[in-house]
Parts: C-alpha cells; structure tokens; sequence
C-alpha cells in the first residue's frame, strides 16, 4: 500500500466514524443531524477519492446493475423478515425505533437524498478505496471496519446490520472488481428500510 492510500484510507476512516456517531447521537430533524449527514458523505467520498482511482467493475463485460438490483431486493426481504421478529423482542424493537425515527421526523425528501448520498458515498470508501487497500482478506477486513465504524452510534443493532450488508457488498465487489455492484445494493437496501421498517415498527 502506498502511503497516499494508506493515510487517506486511515484518517477517513476515523473522521468518518466520529461524525456517524455525532450525526445519529444529533436530535432527529434538526439542523445537527443534516449537517452531520452531508459532512459525513463528504468525508466518505472525498476521502476515496484522495486515496486514488477508483473502479465501476464489470461482470462478463457488462456493468452490474440488475443483479445488484436483484441483490438489493432479496436483502431487503431478509431484512423485513427479521424485522418481523425483531418488533416482537422489546429492546430490539426499541434500538429499529432509535434509527428509524431520524426517517419519520423533519424534512421527508431531504432524508431520503441524504440515505442515497451516504449509502454511494460509503461504497466509494469501504467497498472502493479501502478495499483497494487491504492486501489480504478484503471482504472480511472491510466488513469489520464498516461494522466497528457503525458501533461508534451506541446501536448494537444497526452495527449487526451493518456486518450482513458488508459481507454481501463485499462480496459483490469481489465478484465485480468494482464499486458499482455494491453502491446499488446498498441504496436499494437503504430504500427499502427506510419506507418499509417506519409501518412496521407503527411509526
């Protein structure tokens, strides 16, 4: 690993994961919580970007989008059926709440755009540059980075979630050589969360 990389990759890594929990410790709907969220997008992209080229990937040639869309939509299901169980254990059900009250409160569509620039900006960061610079195990190392980066918000849920969507993007970027794959699993996981969980948690 170069040492551009290799600190570019590092000091995002540590901003990023202080404004995640600054950005979701922030009250739902206020001016903290979008500020946070914008900045951390930028720390996660920019911070890709600075640690150098970054790539789409190709399956046999062709861009991946509809099977990561198919990805997405199968993830998303398996999500929902946890969530079904979920809503029936109390703490667990309290720390969904937790998260998906900052998608119920204040601006609708602003947080939508948010959820769509952050799931692309963290696959720029974990699924392009700092994939590109683990030598060895890059699904399993990247994985726990973002898993240990999301336990920085205090919700041991959200970390869990954060683990099972790393190791199906991770793989996908596997599969793909590029970010492209996981970018679109990503935010058409995000979107489903973020419409469907609020009506079943009753929110």
């Amino acid at each position: 690993m170069d040492r551009r990389r290799a600190a570019a990759t590092v000091v995002t890594a540590i901003v990023g994961a202080i404004l995640l929990g600054v950005s979701l410790r922030a009250e739902p709907g206020s001016a903290a919580f979008y500020v946070g969220s914008v900045a951390l997008a930028a720390v996660w992209a920019g911070g890709a970007v600075a640690s150098g080229p970054l790539h789409l990937g190709r399956t046999r040639d062709r861009r991946p989008v509809i099977p990561a869309l198919l990805v997405g939509g199968l993830l998303s299901g398996f999500f929902i059926v946890g969530a079904l169980v979920v809503r029936e254990i109390p703490w667990l059900a309290e720390r969904v709440v937790d998260v998906m009250t900052y998608a119920v409160v204040g601006v609708g569509p602003l947080v939508v755009v948010i959820a769509l620039v952050n799931g692309v900006a963290e696959e720029m960061y974990f699924r392009g540059a700092l994939y590109d610079a683990v030598p060895r195990h890059p699904v399993l190392v990247t994985t726990l980075v973002y898993t240990l980066a999301t336990l920085v918000t205090g919700n041991p849920l959200l970390a869990f979630a954060a683990f099972l969507l790393g190791l199906v993007v991770g793989q996908q970027r596997k599969i793909s050589g590029g970010l492209l794959a996981p970018a679109i699993t990503h935010v058409t996981w995000s979107m489903t969360m973020l419409f469907v969980l609020p009506a079943l948690f009753g929110l």
